[in-house]
């Protein structure tokens, strides 16, 4: 973070090189894969994928999901099997029924502004070309929330379109406790300001359900979503990543009139 130019440089370098393809050999992980005999048949979930070079930073949805308007029980059952083969159906069907902000998900415009909202600025509205490409994973001061003065302390060089920012959050593995925790590090209304005034990011993405700090829950959204230009990603998985640049590639769900989606975020080396 002490050499702003030299970031940007290689943020640069990224961008070139970002839309090749990505082309890791898998021959071992399939050499790798359990027998499908039913003595094995055990599921691997993974967290890096790709021989070391692909990252989920997407948190698992389970009935421990912490989500902000269930306070203290966590999002609880949200998959049902409708249809069973046990029951003689031809195959399983299940629905799913979750708050679009429980769990990784995206902001869209309507989230905050409630004439967005009755425009139709939902997810379906989101631009692809922000929320995947060229990304800064950065650190931030683990002794406050994230005000002017922290954005400042970052360095981050204009250019940097995509930042991820990890917090204590991390750190106090927030996201895996069902219980919605108030104290949460996030942006401060000046921090959020500072960001827009002074920087070319267009996606921000943080650690826990919300991007702004609980104190300044309200005023910080309305400063990130006012001008329909940065996307709020929030809640990501970012643990035991190295600090630095990235190709980052989240997708919401294409849901109509929806102002926030579940979504699946990688990062690439």
């Amino acid at each position: 973070m002490n050499h702003p130019l030299h970031l940007l440089v290689l943020y640069l370098l990224l961008v070139t090189i970002s839309s090749a393809a990505v082309t890791p050999s898998l021959s071992e992980e399939f050499k790798r894969q359990p027998s499908t005999s039913d003595d094995n048949l055990i599921p691997i979930r993974r967290e890096v994928y790709g021989n070391g070079r692909i990252f989920d930073i997407t948190h698992r949805y389970s009935p421990e999901t912490p989500c902000w308007d269930f306070q203290e029980s966590g999002l609880g059952q949200f998959v049902w099997l409708t249809r069973t083969m046990k029951n003689g159906s031809e195959a399983n069907f299940s629905e799913i029924k979750l708050p679009n902000h429980a769990g990784t998900h995206v902001d869209a415009p309507g989230h905050m502004f409630d004439h967005y909202f009755d425009a139709g600025f939902d997810v379906d509205t989101l631009d692809l070309g922000v929320l995947n490409g060229p990304a800064l994973l950065v650190d931030v001061p683990r002794d406050t929330n994230i005000t002017a003065e922290a954005m400042k302390s970052l360095n981050i060089p204009k250019g940097i379109i995509r930042v991820l920012f990890r917090t204590l959050n991390t750190d106090r593995k927030l996201m895996y406790k069902k219980e919605y925790d108030t104290s949460y590090t996030g942006f401060m209304k000046d921090g959020a300001r500072w960001l827009v005034e002074n920087t070319d990011i267009k996606l921000v993405g943080l650690d826990y359900l919300s991007v702004a700090a609980d104190d300044d829950l309200v005023p910080a959204h309305l400063e990130f979503l006012e001008s329909r230009e940065i996307i709020l990603v929030e809640g990501l998985k970012l643990d035991d990543i190295e600090t630095g640049l990235y190709s980052v590639h989240c997708l919401p769900l294409r849901l109509l009139g929806a102002e926030g989606s579940p979504i699946r975020c990688v990062l690439i080396k």
